[in-house]
């Protein structure tokens, strides 16, 4: 290839000018979202439930990028709370053109999190859907609003491989997070199962007018589980290992820019080789 294929190739990634909105942005993911988006030329609106966090990370990204990032505190399983804070990105920025619909809840409390499924709390289970996939259509729906208007858009929905695959109980005994044993939630599976098809849905219904909507649907990443846990996992995934932090943004960039104009509908899996077998 040339110098000035490579050129091309990689300025189809840029994201200069472009305003990218980013829930659940204060997560170990997420926080590695807006760095990207940032450092690709974006606008970043870094929204989480701490408004100061928020802000401190907006500021901190301002600095380093060069690009004017903002902060917004906002609650995905409130209405009006997305209501409000996607007007005040518009009033701030005149438009959205990325939504990474990111965020995502492990409840009050782990242990009620992992409970087996036929003990499983009605109320667990409604916190974790309003958040998991309630938030995902509350976001979609109101920045959609936007997009449409301005036709054109990419919304990317996270899911997870557990959306696309039951868990493999083998891994789980003596497993833990953060000192807690865990299993992978029936809420979970059925929440990140619903991400699918709210992406396909709406890439079908706004397509026509211009925006995109995939799912990025990562493996696990190393975040606090125990050797157990680990050893187990990578023993179960092709590439031998669980992921690292980092290694979801490059799917991030292509489903955000350019480089992925003709792809909507799409799920993008980036989990070391395990829904392969």
């Amino acid at each position: 290839m040339t110098e000035a294929g490579r050129a091309e190739g990689t300025q189809r990634f840029r994201l200069d000018g472009r305003v990218a909105l980013v829930t659940g942005a204060n997560g170990i993911l997420g926080s590695r979202y807006v760095q990207a988006l940032a450092e690709q030329g974006a606008h970043v609106v870094v929204a989480d439930l701490d408004q100061d966090a928020s802000a401190r990370v907006a500021d901190q990204l301002s600095r380093t990028s060069g690009v004017a990032c903002m902060g917004a505190g906002l609650d995905v399983s409130d209405p009006a709370s997305v209501e409000g804070g996607v007007d005040a990105v518009v009033r701030r920025f005149g438009r959205i053109d990325i939504l990474l619909n990111n965020a995502a809840t492990k409840g009050d409390d782990l242990k009620a999190l992992f409970t087996p499924t036929v003990e499983y709390d009605l109320a667990v289970w409604r916190q974790i859907m309003s958040v998991n996939i309630d938030g995902q259509f509350l976001m979609a729906r109101a920045v959609g609003r936007h997009m449409l208007e301005a036709g054109c858009g990419s919304i990317v929905n996270v899911s997870s491989i557990y959306g696309m695959v039951g868990p493999d109980q083998r891994i789980y005994e003596g497993a833990e997070y953060l000192g807690v044993a865990i299993n992978t939630p029936i809420v979970y599976s059925v929440s990140k199962a619903a991400t699918h098809g709210l992406t396909r849905h709406l890439a079908t219904e706004w397509g026509a007018r211009g925006v995109r909507v995939n799912t990025l649907t990562p493996g696990g990443v190393e975040s606090g589980q125990n050797d157990v846990f680990m050893r187990r996992y990578a023993a179960r995934t092709p590439l031998g290992r669980m992921a690292r932090d980092d290694e979801m943004v490059g799917a991030v960039l292509f489903l955000a820019s350019d480089a992925s104009s003709y792809v909507t509908g799409q799920n993008i899996v980036v989990d070391g080789g395990w829904t392969t077998w």
